[in-house]
């Protein structure tokens, strides 16, 4: 479990692609350097979370450390488009002392989303997102909760006909995560806000019971229906 407030900001140093008949199945070794600042008790087995992915540290030393990032991850993620010298958010999982500035995230992506545009307003800066399967569009509302490479952030514009939602950035924030390097046409990792699923799921869930049971809800509401219009009559 993580919050979504970056840490650090890493450096990819490594990118070795695997054998599919080696360990790894096909998927990526991957080495994150100058992350000094989270590996002060980091063990062997631990989650750090790399642009918002869950991963788990196969090697470290002081300053570095790296993780195996599997075939269907490299599939629903951006991780498959990173290069040397490229940046990467970091958070370390949560610990029991920790407070949580962001929400509830699980470092597991649920899309990718392209940068539509990027707009300056004041020391702020607002930009336009497209997410690559427009199905999770239901679990993103303005105001609400979203993370983006990892990054907890608010949503101020969302337009379901349009596809696209905005969030923006202030000057601090711009500072400590790597959206802003980014250019139109890149590509960020998506993780809704995991209560509107459970949300959903529940009433799904009771909204099929009560349509199907004896006495459920499409039966009363047949019921009152056909009562109004004898009544009426």
């Amino acid at each position: 479990m993580f919050t979504g407030i970056v840490e650090a900001i890493g450096t990819v140093s490594a990118l070795i692609p695997q054998d599919s008949t080696a360990t790894g199945g096909g998927g990526t070794s991957l080495t994150i350097s100058n992350a000094a600042s989270i590996l002060g008790d980091v063990h062997l087995g631990d989650s750090i979370a790399v642009n918002g992915t869950c991963l788990t540290v196969t090697e470290f030393t002081a300053d570095n450390f790296k993780v195996g990032v599997a075939p269907e991850t490299l599939r629903r993620t951006n991780l498959g488009e990173l290069k040397v010298g490229m940046g990467v958010n970091l958070e370390r999982a949560v610990g029991g002392d920790v407070r949580f500035g962001g929400h509830f995230v699980q470092g597991h992506v649920d899309t990718t989303a392209e940068i539509l545009s990027k707009t300056p307003d004041g020391n702020a800066l607002t930009i336009r997102f497209r997410p690559n399967d427009p199905s999770v569009l239901r679990y993103i509302v303005e105001k609400g909760y979203i993370t983006l490479d990892g990054a907890s952030l608010t949503l101020v514009a969302v337009d379901d006909k349009e596809k696209w939602f905005e969030v923006m950035l202030v000057a601090y924030t711009q500072e400590k995560i790597v959206i802003p390097r980014k250019a139109v046409g890149d590509t960020v990792n998506v993780e809704v806000d995991m209560a509107g699923k459970y949300i959903e799921k529940q009433v799904q869930a009771q909204l099929e019971k009560g349509l199907l049971e004896e006495g459920g809800l499409l039966q009363r509401l047949v019921r009152e229906a056909v009562e109004k219009a004898l009544a009426e009559k």
